[in-house]
C-alpha cells in the first residue's frame, strides 16, 4: 500500500515549517510510532536543531561533484530502514548532478511507493504555478520548484503562517538567519509588502485545495444544496445579443466579493438541432468572460432550466445571472421564471436588456424533402389511390383488408412525398373507401358504426404516420446540416490550433467551405463624420433616399450618399470615410459594404464582404464565426508586425544608449585618471618624490591599459558583428595561455586557482583570442566571487573536445537569464559602472564561436556560476 504524504506549506522562509514538522515527529514518537529523520536542514537555528535530539536519523548520502563534496537524502537507506514515518525537508530541493533523481520530490515518490508515510516541507514560492508571480513581487527568481500536482496529491496540507511584522521580529532577533545577513534580508526579500503578498498567495492556494476537497466531499455524499462558503457567480449565455450585458453585470456582482469566481455557461441540446445560439456571438462572449478573469463552460441538456441549475449546484454557485425573456408572449413561462422558481437557495438575477420582449423571430423552416420527392408523392397520391381502388373492385376483399391496403399506400406516399401529399392521399382514400367499398355502395352514407370507426382510424393513422415521416425527414436534414456545420467549425478550430492565422489562408478556407467566388475583409479608413447609421445624414435603409435614389443618395454616390443613404453619410459616404481592402481571395474583391452579396459586420471598423451563391441562415451563422476569427487573425498579424518593427528599433536604441553610457562614463573614467596623473607629473608647482612619481605613473599606466582593453573590446565586438575578425587556429596548450590571462588581471590574480591535469591535450585555437576569452571569464568570476573563495580554472576532455571551466562561488545567475548575459552591454541589474561596459561575456562567446567552439553557463552546485569553454582537440 502506498504511503501517505503530509506537507507543511510555508507562506515565507522562516515561518517555522521545519520546527512544526519536527514537533509533530516527536509527538508521533511519543505515541509509539517508528519515526526516522531522512533529511532535515536546520539552517543553524538552535531551537530547530534541539528538536532533532533523540530522533533516529538515517545517514546522508555523500556525493562528490567537480571536486566538491555534497550530502543528499539517501533514498535507498530510508526504504531499507522501512520506518512508519520519514521526515524529509525541502521538497523542492534540486539534487546534485549524478543523483538517481533530479529532484527531491522524486525521491519522496519512491519512498511513498515503498509504503512509508512522509512528512515534508515546502514554501509557497517554490510551487511551479506561482514561480513567476513570486518573482514579479519580490524580484528574486526561485530556481528550485516542485509541480503543484505533487503537493496537491498530499493527503494533508497544513499552512504554516505568520504575520509579516512577527516574522520580521523573528529575523531581527536572529532566529532565522545569521546576524550578518539580517539587515540585507529585512531590506530586500522580507519587506512587509513582499511578506503580505506571499501570505495572500499561500492562503488563496490552500483555499483552492480546501475547495477541491469540499467539492469531492459534496460529490461523495451526494450533497446538492448550495453551501455558501465562497461566492460563485454563474451567468447563463444563450448566444443572443444580450450576452455582453449579462457578462459585464455578472462580473460587477463578482467584483463586490473578494476572491469570487465568475463562470459562464451555455446550455445546448443533446442533438444540437434546436439551438438558436449565434456562434460568432458566443465566441466574442467567451473572449469577454475570459478577459474578465472568468471561465466558460458548455453543458448539454434537454431541459434548459434544470440543466442550468444542475450546473450551478455542481459548481456550488451562490448567484445566477440570466437575461430577461425575449419572448413576446407574456403569459408563457420563460427560462428565467422557471429557473427562479426552481433555484432554491441560489440567488437569481434576471437582468433586462435591449432585446427584452422583442421576440426571437425564428426562421421559418424550409421544406424537409426535395422538390422531386414531393412531386413523386403528389403523383402517387393522385394516381395511386384511384388505381388501387380499381384493382380492388373485382377482388372481393373484406373492408378491413381494403382499409389496410389503402393505409399501406398512404404510408408509401408519406415516405415518398412527405406530409401534405400523404394527408391528401388519406382524404382521397377515405372517400374512395366510403364510395366503393362501404355499404351502402356508391353513396357517402355509412350504415354500420364499426365502419365509421374504421375509416376514422384510417384517416388518423394516415395523418400521424405522414406527420412522423415528415418530421423525421426534417430532423435528418437538420442533423446533416448540424454535422456539416460541426465539421466546418472543427476545421476552423484546427486552423486556429495549428497557428494558421494568416488572413489569406483563413479567407481561402472560407471561400472553399461556402463555394464563394470572392471573400474580402474591409476596414473603414479613419475619417470624420458619416458611418453606419449616421444620424446627420442617414445610414443604412434611411427613408430619404434608398439604393439607386435619384437625388443624392445611392450606392457609391458621388456627392454625399453611401449605401442606402439619403442625404449625406452612410457606408462609403463621401464625407464619412471610405473603405480599404485588408485581405482578399478569389475573384474581383468588393471595395465597400453593399457591393457584395453578403456583408458580415464584425465591429465598427471591420466588415467581411462575400460574393457568390446565396447563403441560408445556417450558413450565415457559421460565416459570422469565420468573420470573428478573421478579425482575430488580423489583430494577431498586426501585433506580430508591430513587434517585428519594434524589436530591431528597441535593440538599436538599447545598443545606442549603452554605447553612449560606455563612452560617456566607462571610457571617460580611465581617460580622466590618466590625464590627471600626466598633468600632475607635468606640473611645476609641486615637487613629487620618487614614490609619488612612481604611483602617478602606475595610475596612468593602469588607466591607459584599462582604456585600451575597453576600446579593444568595442572594436572586436564591432568586427565580430561585421564578420571581419581574423582568426588563426593552431595547436595551443592551455597551460601556456592561462598564466598570461591570469597575469593580465593584476592583483586579483592571487584569487585564482588552477587545476589543469597533466596530459591535457592541446586544442585548436587562436592563442591571442583564447587569452582574451579566459581573461574576460576569469575577471568576471573574480569580480562576483566572495572574499576568501578563490576562482577555480580546470580542464577535462571527452572524445574530440576539451572543456575549460571557470568556476566561481558568487551569487550565480537564474537559469532564465543564462542567455541574456551574453547580450552586449548587459550586466543583469549590476549598477556598478566602474567595472566595464558589459561586453566581456558577449565578446567571449563571440570569440569562442569564431574559433569553432562553444561557451555555455551552468550552475555551480552549492551556489555560483560555471562558464564552460569547449574547443576541438588538436590532431
Amino acid at each position: 500500500m502506498r504511503g501517505r504524504l503530509r506537507v507543511y506549506l510555508g507562506a515565507a522562509p522562516g515561518v517555522g515549517k521545519t520546527y512544526a514538522m519536527l514537533s509533530e515527529a516527536r509527538r508521533a514518537r511519543e505515541r509509539g510510532k517508528d519515526v526516522v529523520v531522512g533529511f532535515v536542514e536546520t539552517h543553524g537555528r538552535a531551537r530547530t536543531a534541539a528538536l532533532l535530539d533523540g530522533l533516529d536519523t538515517v545517514p546522508r548520502r555523500t556525493t562528490t561533484y567537480r571536486g566538491t563534496t555534497f550530502t543528499e537524502l539517501d533514498t535507498d537507506a530510508v526504504i531499507e530502514r522501512a520506518p512508519a514515518l520519514a521526515l524529509i525537508d525541502e521538497l523542492a530541493h534540486t539534487n546534485v548532478p549524478g543523483s538517481r533523481n533530479a529532484k527531491r520530490w522524486q525521491d519522496v515518490e519512491e519512498i511513498l511507493d515503498a509504503g512509508i508515510d512522509v512528512v515534508s516541507t515546502v514554501n509557497i514560492q517554490h510551487l511551479e504555478s506561482l514561480n513567476d508571480v513570486v518573482e514579479q513581487i519580490t524580484g528574486v527568481p526561485q530556481r528550485e520548484t516542485v509541480p503543484d500536482e505533487v503537493v496537491r496529491a498530499a493527503e494533508q496540507i497544513e499552512l504554516v503562517d505568520m504575520a509579516p511584522e512577527a516574522l520580521r521580529r523573528r529575523l531581527a532577533h536572529g532566529n532565522v538567519y545569521l546576524p550578518e545577513r539580517v539587515d540585507a534580508a529585512l531590506a530586500n526579500y522580507f519587506r512587509v509588502g513582499n511578506l503580505t503578498a506571499l501570505r495572500e498567495l499561500a492562503l488563496l492556494w490552500v483555499a483552492d485545495k480546501v475547495d477541491e476537497q469540499l467539492g469531492r466531499y459534496r460529490s461523495d455524499h451526494a450533497i446538492a444544496r448550495t453551501w455558501e462558503t465562497r461566492e460563485r457567480v454563474v451567468v447563463a449565455l444563450t448566444g443572443g445579443p444580450e450576452g455582453d450585458t449579462l457578462v459585464r453585470r455578472a462580473a460587477r456582482i463578482a467584483a463586490r466579493s473578494k476572491g469570487a469566481d465568475l463562470l459562464a455557461v451555455h446550455i445546448t441540446s443533446a442533438d444540437g438541432l434546436t439551438t438558436k445560439a449565434d456562434p460568432a456571438r458566443l465566441v466574442r462572449q467567451r473572449a469577454l468572460v475570459e478577459g474578465l478573469g472568468g471561465t466558460y463552460h458548455q453543458v448539454v441538456g434537454h431541459d434548459v432550466p434544470r440543466a442550468l441549475l444542475d450546473f450551478a449546484r455542481g459548481a456550488n454557485a451562490t448567484q445566477l445571472v440570466l437575461g430577461a425573456s425575449r419572448r413576446r408572449r407574456p403569459l408563457t413561462r420563460g427560462v428565467g421564471v422557471t429557473t427562479a422558481a426552481l433555484a432554491g437557495s441560489i440567488d437569481v438575477h434576471i437582468v433586462p436588456h435591449e432585446a427584452t420582449g422583442q421576440g426571437r423571430f425564428p426562421a421559418r423552416p424550409g421544406a424537409a424533402l426535395t422538390r422531386g420527392r414531393r412531386s413523386a408523392g403528389w403523383a402517387l397520391a393522385l394516381l395511386g389511390m384511384p388505381l388501387l381502388a380499381a384493382a380492388l373492385l373485382p377482388a372481393g376483399l373484406t373492408l378491413p383488408s381494403e382499409i389496410l391496403l389503402f393505409l399501406l399506400l398512404v404510408v408509401a406516399v408519406a415516405l415518398t412525398g412527405g406530409m401534405w401529399p400523404a394527408l391528401t392521399a388519406a382524404v382521397l382514400g377515405f372517400a374512395l373507401l366510403n364510395w366503393f367499398f362501404t355499404p351502402p355502395l356508391h353513396t357517402l352514407t355509412i350504415a354500420e358504426p364499426e365502419n365509421v370507426l374504421a375509416l376514422v382510424i384510417f384517416v388518423l393513422v394516415a395523418a400521424m404516420v405522414s406527420t412522423v415521416v415528415d418530421l423525421a425527414a426534417r430532423r435528418s436534414r437538420e442533423a446533416a446540416r448540424s454535422r456539416a456545420d460541426a465539421e466546418v467549425l472543427s476545421t476552423l478550430a484546427g486552423h486556429v490550433l495549428r497557428g494558421e492565422s494568416a488572413l489569406p489562408s483563413l479567407l481561402a478556407r472560407m471561400r472553399e467551405t461556402f463555394g464563394l467566388t470572392a471573400v474580402t475583409l474591409l476596414e473603414r479608413e479613419d475619417a470624420g463624420g458619416g458611418g453606419w447609421d449616421a444620424e446627420g445624414g442617414g445610414g443604412r435603409d434611411t427613408v430619404a433616399g434608398a439604393r439607386d435614389a435619384g437625388n443624392g443618395g445611392g450606392l457609391d454616390a458621388g456627392n454625399g450618399g453611401g449605401l442606402d443613404a439619403g442625404n449625406g453619410g452612410g457606408l462609403d459616404a463621401g464625407n464619412g470615410g471610405g473603405w480599404r481592402v485588408v485581405a482578399t481571395v478569389g475573384g474581383v474583391p468588393a471595395t465597400c459594404p453593399g457591393t457584395a452579396d453578403h456583408d458580415v459586420v464584425i465591429d465598427d471598423r471591420l466588415v467581411l464582404a462575400a460574393r457568390g451563391r446565396p447563403l441560408e441562415a445556417g450558413d450565415r451563422r457559421v460565416l459570422e464565426a469565420f468573420a470573428a476569427e478573421a478579425a482575430v487573425a488580423l489583430r494577431q498579424q498586426r501585433l506580430r508586425a508591430a513587434a517585428d518593427r519594434a524589436g530591431p528599433l528597441a535593440e538599436a536604441d538599447r545598443m545606442r544608449t549603452a554605447l553612449l553610457a560606455a563612452v560617456g562614463h566607462d571610457l571617460r573614467t580611465p581617460l580622466a585618471s590618466a590625464i590627471a596623473a600626466v598633468e600632475s607629473l607635468r606640473g611645476t608647482d609641486v615637487i613629487w618624490s620618487e614614490e609619488d612619481r612612481a604611483e602617478l605613473l602606475a595610475t596612468a599606466d593602469e588607466s591607459l591599459i584599462k582604456l585600451n582593453r575597453l576600446v579593444s573590446n568595442l572594436l572586436d565586438m564591432s568586427r565580430l558583428q561585421a564578420g571581419v575578425l581574423g582568426v588563426k587556429l593552431e595547436p595551443v596548450a592551455i597551460e601556456d595561455v592561462l598564466p598570461h590571462a591570469v597575469d593580465d588581471l593584476g592583483p586579483p590574480a592571487g584569487r585564482v586557482a588552477t587545476d589543469i591535469p597533466p596530459g591535457t591535450p592541446e586544442i585548436m585555437a587562436d592563442p591571442a583570442l583564447l587569452e582574451r576569452v579566459l581573461g574576460n571569464l576569469v575577471a568576471n568570476a573574480v569580480r562576483y566571487s566572495p572574499p576568501g573563495r578563490p576562482v577555480l580554472v580546470g580542464a577535462s576532455w571527452h572524445g574530440e573536445h576539451v572543456e575549460i571551466r571557470v568556476i566561481d562561488r558568487g551569487p550565480g545567475i537564474p537559469p532564465e537569464a543564462h542567455e541574456r548575459v551574453f547580450l552586449p552591454f548587459q550586466r543583469l541589474g549590476d549598477r556598478d559602472n566602474h567595472t566595464g561596459v558589459g561586453l566581456g561575456l558577449a565578446l567571449s562567446r563571440g570569440l569562442t564561436e569564431a574559433m569553432g567552439g562553444t561557451l555555455v553557463p551552468e550552475d555551480t552546485p552549492g551556489g555560483g556560476l560555471t562558464m564552460t569553454v569547449s574547443l576541438r582537440r588538436a590532431p
